[in-house]
């Protein structure tokens, strides 16, 4: 069995193992990696050999720095991804190559069931009922959207909030807060299965499912970068940011939320956050810090969305889908039982 894994900003590395009673043997490990002294593939290899079938890449990768002496070099690579690429070869972590997406373009919704939506889907992904799944939100009224463990009364301004129209809405990943406007911003959710991140830690899962979009932004004109833990910037500031959840079934749900043309202004007037990140920064105008993409592109944000579409199902295995009258009614449910009912949006005052 063959796995390959590639170094985000690295090397590539494979391995050619086979199971022998359960028990990992005849490894080897190849790549385009560099490796000082030569030597030290040899104890690599033998590192592997011998450890169970079933070891995590934590564990494989454990193995092969404690047999590795401490003047030995990996340049390139890392224990870790030798790890993932055993994982890989035994079928227990998956390539992105691996999946076959359903992409759901973007449909005006009330953003409550978008929130919805995202649970949903996960939910369906995580059951076989769907593939890993990539879609945009699209809304037709205004709303800030906190993050599931940030405090109601700290993140918004009720007096700012009332006086705009604005409603809360509490999703069930971590993160800040999104102001969303129609128009103002563009959101998309990915939900994935964990065995796409497998051996990868919490961080380096961001900047892994984020890479596409860096490049999807290069391609109308954005210069953007990956900053961890969960930021997208560019050369003129943020672009935007991500937020997770893993469910216990694996499941990843990973969504990004990217700054177009966004009334800075109302913004300060509704989000309390935003004028402690500004103070801190010495700024007192927003616009200063976050970027529209509108400014850096020149393009209309349809234009971007269909962009970062084509991109996506021009790099990856992908069937055009949409929401099924089953995942609108569960969505519109949980709106009424759970994400507009106070006990969830103030859970945390």
């Amino acid at each position: 069995m063959r796995g390959e894994y590639k170094v985000r900003g690295g090397k590539l590395v494979a391995v050619d193992v086979e199971v022998l009673d359960g028990r990992l043997a005849h490894a080897h490990v190849s790549g385009d990696f560099f490796l000082e002294p030569d030597s030290a593939l040899e104890d690599i290899d033998a590192a592997l050999n011998g450890l169970p079938a079933d070891s995590s890449a934590k564990v494989l990768a454990g193995a092969i720095e404690a047999a590795l002496d401490d003047h030995v070099e990996l340049i390139g690579f890392n224990p870790e991804a030798v790890g993932i690429a055993v994982r890989r070869a035994l079928g227990h972590a998956v390539r992105w190559e691996d999946l076959t997406f359903d992409v759901i373009p973007a449909r005006t919704l009330e953003p409550e069931m978008h929130v919805a939506l995202d649970q949903v889907i996960s939910e369906d992904v995580g059951a076989g009922l769907r593939n890993p799944t990539f879609r945009f939100w699209d809304w037709d009224s205004p709303l800030v959207v906190i993050g599931s463990f940030q405090s109601y009364r700290n993140e918004i301004d009720q007096a700012g909030a009332d006086a705009h129209g604005i409603r809360v809405v509490r999703r069930i990943s971590g993160g800040g807060a999104m102001f969303m406007e129609p128009g103002n911003c563009i959101t998309y959710s990915l939900v994935v299965p964990g065995a796409l991140v497998e051996g990868l830690s919490f961080e380096q899962s961001y900047a892994f499912l984020d890479d596409w979009v860096l490049g999807a932004l290069g391609e109308v004109g954005v210069n953007a970068r990956y900053v961890p833990l969960n930021d997208i910037a560019s050369d003129k500031g943020k672009i935007g940011g991500a937020a997770q959840r893993r469910f216990t079934d694996g499941t990843i749900l990973h969504h990004v939320t990217s700054a177009y043309d966004i009334d800075a202004d109302k913004m300060l007037e509704v989000l309390r956050i935003g004028r402690e990140k500004l103070s801190d920064k010495g700024t007192k105008s927003a616009n200063k810090r976050v970027d529209p993409m509108r400014s850096q592109t020149g393009m209309s944000r349809d234009a971007i969305m269909a962009s970062f579409l084509s991109y996506f199902q021009g790099r990856y295995k992908s069937v055009e889908s949409d929401y099924t009258d089953d995942e609108l009614a569960r969505a519109a449910e949980l709106v009424r039982t759970k994400f507009s009912t106070a006990e969830w949006t103030y859970r945390v005052p």
